[in-house]
């Protein structure tokens, strides 16, 4: 059966409204559809591939190996989901955010070859994300999952290095509403003969009994390597390879260790494929940043835009918040989430360590309404502390108005949230 060629867009933005079209569900889990149209495409995965699944930190890990490995002078592509406020962000070569002409010709590449087959708004971009990477000669290429991992279309990649970052609770409608059910599905990332790392210190058995069932000697942080970081910001990394000073890293955060940690035991593991110095990796680390996690945007008064949104993250978001309050001053939380998120589990973390909630909606269709981000935050944070505004720009606003030059503002709750901020300029909120 043949299928008429369609009349393909021309734009960045066009393909971006067709391919959300395409598919009736915006994430349909499972393996075949894209499978069957990347053996349309001939794509063959040439390069080494590293894959970084969890529930949290991987685009931090992600962005680590990118850096180490730009930095020792191999070439790289990497895949990260989601993004802030423009699609390329998702495809990086060589560093450089993919330029629009190859993203339009990677999005035709694949629908060209899917013909009947609906994919899904990520199905597509991951396809398109991987045809462009065979394009270039790339020595490595990153692949960050984008939800779970047996069942996510990044797993249509057998990976000579696999890792998960940790397991919590997230996604939960898809993936289980345990972490022994969750980590079931993000070990499905592993492969027999491949290189097996867990950033997770207690790993769920069902991660444990998956990966030995593959007959993978699964690499555990505390157990085959470790991290120690010391209040000067700096750590002691060791492995069976020896031990490696690191100094204090960009990304703030005791989290951040374990993912460099994990990144770390990664290069060194593929030493035999990719070699890297010491020097090379330790400058890489060091040097690498991550839009919006926990990132200082302005200071005095500090503006933080930090990405959690689940507990796990907000866990994380409490700890860097504590570690703050030395400095003095109130905390401002200009905050929302999406509705299918664990609100209420985030605020009942968070909810002594922020004075101030400045609530407004997410521009997005799952967002939460402003209602039931007051109906979860009533339950731990009296009325007085909580403040709704018609947008999140306005909230930002009026927290720095009020603000002190030793106040902290903390902009969380998803990335949608973020993004709303990271698109104004400063004319728009410091008035």
């Amino acid at each position: 059966m043949s299928f008429p060629l369609p009349e393909l867009p021309v734009t960045v933005e066009a393909w971006l409204s067709y391919i959300e079209s395409l598919h009736p569900k915006s994430i349909e889990m499972g393996l075949s559809r894209v499978q069957a149209v990347a053996a349309r495409l001939q794509l063959e995965f040439p390069s080494t591939v590293i894959t970084v699944g969890g529930t949290n930190g991987k685009g931090s890990t992600c962005a680590m190996l990118e850096r180490i490995y730009a930095t020792a002078g191999y070439r790289v592509g990497c895949y990260t989901s989601p993004h802030l406020v423009q699609y390329q962000e998702r495809v990086r070569l060589n560093g450089a955010l993919i330029s629009d002409e190859v993203l339009c010709a990677a999005f035709a590449a694949v629908e060209l070859a899917r013909e009947e087959i609906a994919l899904t708004y990520f199905e597509m971009g991951t396809l398109a994300a991987l045809w462009a990477f065979e394009q270039q000669p790339l020595d490595v290429v990153i692949l960050e999952v984008g939800l779970g991992g047996r069942l996510d279309a990044v797993n249509i990649v057998d990976a000579d290095c696999a890792i998960v970052t940790n397991v919590d609770l997230d996604h939960m409608e898809f993936l289980g509403d345990t972490r022994e059910l969750i980590g079931h599905e993000k070990a499905g990332i592993y492969r027999k003969e491949q290189i097996a790392i867990c950033g997770d210190s207690q790993p769920p058995v069902s991660l444990l009994n998956y990966v030995s069932a593959l007959g993978v000697p699964l690499k555990r942080l505390g157990v085959d390597y470790r991290i120690d970081a010391g209040s000067n910001q700096q750590a002691q990394y060791q492995d069976a390879q020896g031990a490696l000073a690191v100094d204090s890293l960009r990304l703030f955060g005791d989290y951040q260790w374990q993912n460099a940690a994990s990144a770390i035991y990664a290069v060194r593991a593929l030493h035999s494929q990719l070699p890297v110095t010491d020097e090379d990796l330790l400058q890489g680390l060091t040097a690498t940043e991550v839009v919006g996690r926990f990132q200082y945007w302005h200071r005095s008064p500090d503006v933080i835009l930090d990405v959690a949104h689940n507990p796990h993250a907000a866990r994380a978001l409490r700890r860097n918040l504590q570690q703050l309050s030395a400095e003095g001053g109130q905390v401002f939380a200009v905050f929302s989430m999406l509705s299918d998120k664990d609100i209420a589990g985030v605020v009942d973390i968070l909810h002594d360590v922020i004075d101030e909630w400045d609530i407004a909606p997410i521009q997005h269709p799952r967002a939460a309404s402003v209602e039931y981000l007051q109906e979860c935050l009533a339950h731990k944070v009296s009325g007085q502390q909580i403040k709704a505004h018609q947008d999140l720009p306005a909230a930002l606003r009026s927290c720095y108005k009020k603000a002190a030059k030793n106040d902290k503002i903390i902009v969380f709750g998803s990335f949608f949230t973020v993004a709303a901020i990271l698109e104004i300029t400063p004319d728009q909120w410091i008035s």
